[in-house]
C-alpha cells in the first residue's frame, strides 16, 4: 500500500530536526543519554510517508471494517450506544464555548449561566435538591456520590462499613463501593428479578452505609416495591443511591428523589446523547437530597449574592474537587442543549418510546426472555446456545449484537437495549437477525462471523498484546 517510507535513525547525542532525502528518508539524532530503559529505546524508526489519497483511503477503509452508532442499531444492553444528534455537536463547537476554565466569574458568565440551568434542570428531573456537574464520567458519579454520603454519614458520627448491592449491579458498583473503603455485601434477587425484600431486611443494619440500585434495574424490571426498600434502608439509618445508567426509561414519567433516593449520578452519555466511551471526556453529574447538599464537590454555581448574574461558590462542608474546573464542560454544553431541543414533552416521549422498542423487540425474538413488561432493556437467554456464538453469528447480518453472558443471573444472557432511536423497521432486522442465528447449526455458529473484515479473534491476546502500528494493516493486504 504505502511505496515511500520515512526512517528516523539515531546517529549522534546532538537533537536536531528530521531531514527528508530525495528517497523519502528521513534522519534525525537524539540524545544518547535516554532515562528510559534501552528496551524501550529504538535507534531508527521508519513511518510510511504516503500520499493525499492513499491516507484517505486508508482511514476510510478502517472506518469501514468498524461498526458504528451512524452504521445501524448498536443494542448493547446496560452500556447501551445512542445516537448523538449533530446539532449539540454544532453547539459545543461554537467558538465561544471555546472558554479557558481559569477565567473569572464576571468575565465567563454565559458559561455559568448554562451551568447553573443544567444543574436546576437535572435537579429537577431526578427530584433532588441540589446539583454537582464535575465528575467526569457515569463511574467517577458513582464513586462521587458514595464518598457524599460517606462524608454525611463522617460528620454525623455514625461509623458505617458496608454498601449493599444486588448481585444483578453494574461492576463499576462494586468497585466504587471498595474504593470508598467499604466493604461489600451482595445482595440476591428474588425469583420475579427484582430485590428480594426478606434477603434486604437480612442485609442490612448499623454497619450499612448505603444500598446502591438501579430502577429499572439491569434487566430491565421496575423495582414496584421500591417505596418499601426505601423505607428498610432509611429504618437501618442508611441512604439510598441511584445508579441513573437507566434514567432514560423514566424520563417525565418518574424521579428518583420521590421513590426515596438521597444521591444518584445522571449517566449523560445514554440519556442525554452526549458522546459514549472510547476513554474521551465523558460527564456523570451527581444529585443530591438536601441534606447531602453541603458535601458536593467544589466549586458549584449559584445566583451571585450581590443580585447580578452568576459566581462560583465552595459548598460548606465539600467534599473538595473530583475533577479540574467545572467537570468537562463541552460535553456537558451537548447535554444541555439535547435538555433544551427536546424540552418536557421531548423527554417524555424519548422515555416512552425506549420501553416500547423494548417490549417490541423483546415479543419479535425467538430466544426465551424471561420475566417482563420491560421498560428500555430486557435480557434475553439463548438456552443451551453459546451467547457469544449466536452473537458473532448476529454480525453477519450487518447488525451488532447486544452484551453478551451478563447479568450472570440469566443463563446465556443476551442484554438488549435498542434505545428510542430506533424505528420498527430497524428493531425487525434486529429480531430477523437473532431469530436466524439461534437457529443456526452449531457448525454455523462456531464458524461465525463469516462476513466481517475479522473472524474469530484471541479476544485475551488483542487486549493485553494489542497491535497498534500500522503495519499490522499493511502486512494483511
Amino acid at each position: 500500500m504505502y511505496h515511500d517510507q520515512a526512517t528516523y535513525t539515531s546517529e549522534s547525542d546532538a537533537v536536531r530536526e528530521p531531514l527528508l532525502d530525495e528517497k523519502g528518508t528521513a534522519t534525525v539524532d537524539v540524545s544518547a543519554d535516554s532515562p528510559l530503559p534501552d528496551d524501550l529505546t529504538r535507534e531508527s524508526l521508519t513511518l510510511p510517508n504516503p500520499s493525499e489519497p492513499e491516507i484517505a483511503r486508508h482511514y476510510t477503509r478502517l472506518s469501514q471494517m468498524n461498526w458504528s452508532i451512524d452504521s445501524g442499531p448498536y443494542p448493547l444492553g446496560s452500556c447501551t450506544m445512542k445516537f448523538n444528534p449533530s446539532f449539540t455537536e454544532d453547539v459545543a463547537a461554537d467558538p465561544n464555548a471555546a472558554v479557558h476554565p481559569a477565567r473569572s466569574d464576571r468575565s465567563t458568565q454565559g458559561i455559568l449561566e448554562i451551568l447553573y440551568r443544567l444543574q436546576d434542570v437535572l435537579a429537577e428531573i431526578g427530584g433532588m435538591d441540589a446539583v454537582t456537574l464535575q465528575p467526569p464520567a457515569g463511574a467517577a458519579g458513582e464513586l462521587t456520590g458514595i464518598l457524599v454520603a460517606k462524608a454525611c454519614h463522617e460528620h454525623h458520627g455514625t461509623d458505617r462499613s458496608e454498601v449493599v448491592i444486588p448481585a444483578s449491579a453494574h461492576g463499576t458498583n462494586f468497585a466504587t463501593a471498595a474504593t470508598a473503603g467499604y466493604d461489600v455485601v451482595e445482595l440476591p434477587s428474588g425469583d420475579d428479578g427484582r430485590v428480594d425484600l426478606d434477603a434486604l431486611r437480612a442485609a442490612v443494619g448499623e454497619d450499612t452505609a448505603a444500598l446502591m440500585l438501579t430502577n429499572p434495574n439491569t434487566v430491565g424490571l421496575f423495582e414496584r416495591d421500591i417505596a418499601e426498600v426505601a423505607d428498610i434502608v432509611h429504618d437501618a439509618g442508611g441512604l439510598l443511591y441511584y445508579d441513573g445508567a437507566n434514567l432514560n426509561a423514566l424520563l417525565g414519567r418518574g424521579r428518583p428523589g420521590d421513590m426515596g433516593f438521597d444521591v444518584m449520578h445522571y449517566n449523560v452519555h445514554k440519556t442525554f446523547a452526549t458522546p459514549h466511551g472510547g476513554g474521551g471526556p465523558g460527564a456523570g453529574p451527581v444529585g443530591v437530597t438536601a441534606e447531602l447538599a453541603d458535601f458536593l464537590p467544589t466549586p458549584r454555581v449559584r445566583e451571585a449574592t450581590d443580585g447580578d448574574g452568576y459566581e462560583r461558590f465552595a459548598p460548606p462542608e465539600s467534599i473538595g474537587k473530583v475533577h479540574g474546573f467545572h467537570g468537562n464542560w463541552l460535553v456537558l454544553i451537548k447535554a444541555y442543549a439535547y435538555i433544551a431541543r427536546l424540552g418536557d414533552a421531548g423527554l417524555s416521549d424519548a422515555a416512552a418510546k425506549a420501553v416500547l422498542n423494548a417490549n417490541y423487540l423483546a415479543n419479535q425474538i425467538d430466544l426465551a426472555v424471561p420475566h417482563g413488561p420491560f421498560h428500555h432493556e430486557f435480557a434475553a437467554t439463548a438456552g443451551d446456545r453459546d451467547a457469544a456464538d449466536v452473537a458473532k453469528r448476529m454480525l453477519d447480518f450487518g447488525v451488532h449484537p447486544p452484551t453478551t453472558k451478563w447479568p450472570e443471573m440469566v443463563p446465556e444472557a443476551m442484554l438488549t437495549e435498542p434505545t428510542e432511536i430506533e424505528n420498527k423497521a430497524s428493531l425487525d432486522d434486529l429480531a430477523a437477525a437473532f431469530n436466524v442465528a439461534f437457529g443456526d447449526d452449531a457448525e454455523t455458529l462456531n464458524s461465525a462471523p463469516s462476513r466481517t473484515a475479522a473472524s474469530r479473534i484471541d479476544q485475551v491476546g488483542a487486549a493485553r498484546t494489542p497491535r497498534l502500528s500500522w503495519q499490522a494493516l499493511h502486512e494483511t493486504e
